[in-house]
C-alpha cells in the first residue's frame, strides 16, 4: 500500500521532493504481475510519478478514491459496505486507512464479517491520537507519533473541540503552509517544546495567538494546563522529530503521559 506521499525526512533525500518520491516507489520495485498494489487516487504526488514512470508499478494496481468514503462508511465496489463511524477510528485520514486496510484483507481472503469484527475491536495504539486522559473537563491526547506536518494536519481534523495545540522538536524541512488554515480555525493556543522554536513561532506567530516556549513534557503539560478551559482538547502533535529533547518520538509520548498523570 502507498496510503500518501507528503514532505517528510526531507533532510536525508538533498531537500528534494522527487528523491523522496522516487524512493517511496521502491516498495513496487520488486513485484511482478501476479502481486497488488494499493494506491491513493487522489495524492497528486503518486498520480504526478505515475505518469511520469508508468512503468513504475507492473503489478496490479488498485486505486483507493474519496468517493469511496462517505458518512462514515467505506464501500468497496458493489458488494462490500463497511461501517467505520461506529469503530474507535476517528478523523477522515483513518477512514482512508481503513479503506485500503480493507481492501487488503479482502484481496488476501478475509471475510467481510471478520473484517468487520477486527474494525470494531481495533484500539488507537500509543502515540497515535491516543486519548490520554481528561482532567477539569480537558482532554489530553498524545500523538507524539506525528512527527510531520500531514500528520499533524489529519490530527487536526479529528478533534472537534478548542484545541491547545503543543508543537515542535527537530525540524526536518518542515513547510507549516498546508496546516496554516487548519491552525487558525482549531487552536486556541500554542505551546513550543524543543530547543529552537524559531521556525514554529515565523510561521503561526502572526496569528496572534497566545503562545509559550518550553524545554520538556512537564513545562509543556503545565503551560497547556494552563491556557486549556473545560471543552477543551490539549494535543500533542509535535510535526517534528523528538531527538532535541527525547530518545525517540515513544520517549517524548510517555514523558507527555507521565506529566499529565502528575498535574
Amino acid at each position: 500500500m502507498l496510503l500518501n506521499i507528503t514532505p517528510d525526512h526531507l533532510d536525508r533525500y538533498e531537500y528534494q521532493l522527487d528523491h523522496y518520491v522516487r524512493s517511496k516507489f521502491r516498495v513496487a520495485m520488486n513485484q511482478g504481475r501476479g502481486d497488488l498494489c494499493i494506491l491513493n487516487a487522489n495524492d497528486p504526488n503518486i498520480q504526478r510519478y505515475l505518469a511520469d514512470n508508468p512503468r513504475a508499478v507492473t503489478c496490479k494496481k488498485q486505486w483507493v478514491r474519496k468517493s469511496e468514503l462517505q458518512n462514515g462508511y467505506v464501500r468497496v465496489g458493489r458488494s462490500y459496505n463497511f461501517d467505520i463511524a461506529s469503530t474507535n477510528l476517528k478523523g477522515p485520514h483513518n477512514l482512508f486507512n481503513a479503506a485500503c486496510a480493507i481492501r487488503a484483507a479482502l484481496a488476501l481472503g478475509a471475510e467481510p464479517g471478520l473484517i468487520e469484527e477486527g474494525l470494531y475491536s481495533f484500539e488507537t495504539p500509543p502515540h497515535r491520537l491516543e486519548r490520554v486522559a481528561e482532567i477539569n473537563g480537558v482532554t489530553w491526547i498524545n500523538d507524539s507519533k506525528a512527527t510531520n506536518v500531514d500528520s499533524v494536519f489529519y490530527a487536526l481534523q479529528a478533534v472537534d473541540t478548542p484545541i491547545v495545540w503543543i508543537v515542535g522538536g527537530q525540524d526536518k524541512g518542515n513547510d507549516y503552509g498546508p496546516i496554516l488554515k487548519l491552525v487558525k480555525k482549531n487552536v486556541k493556543a500554542i505551546v513550543c517544546m524543543g530547543i529552537d522554536n524559531s521556525k514554529i513561532i515565523k510561521a503561526f506567530g502572526k496569528m496572534k495567538k497566545p503562545m509559550v516556549e518550553t524545554k520538556s513534557a512537564s513545562e509543556a503539560v503545565q503551560a497547556a494546563a494552563k491556557l486549556a478551559e473545560e471543552g477543551d482538547t490539549v494535543l500533542l502533535s509535535p510535526a517534528c522529530a523528538s531527538f532535541d529533547l527525547f530518545k525517540n518520538y515513544e520517549d517524548r509520548g510517555e514523558q507527555f503521559r507521565q506529566a499529565v498523570f502528575l498535574m
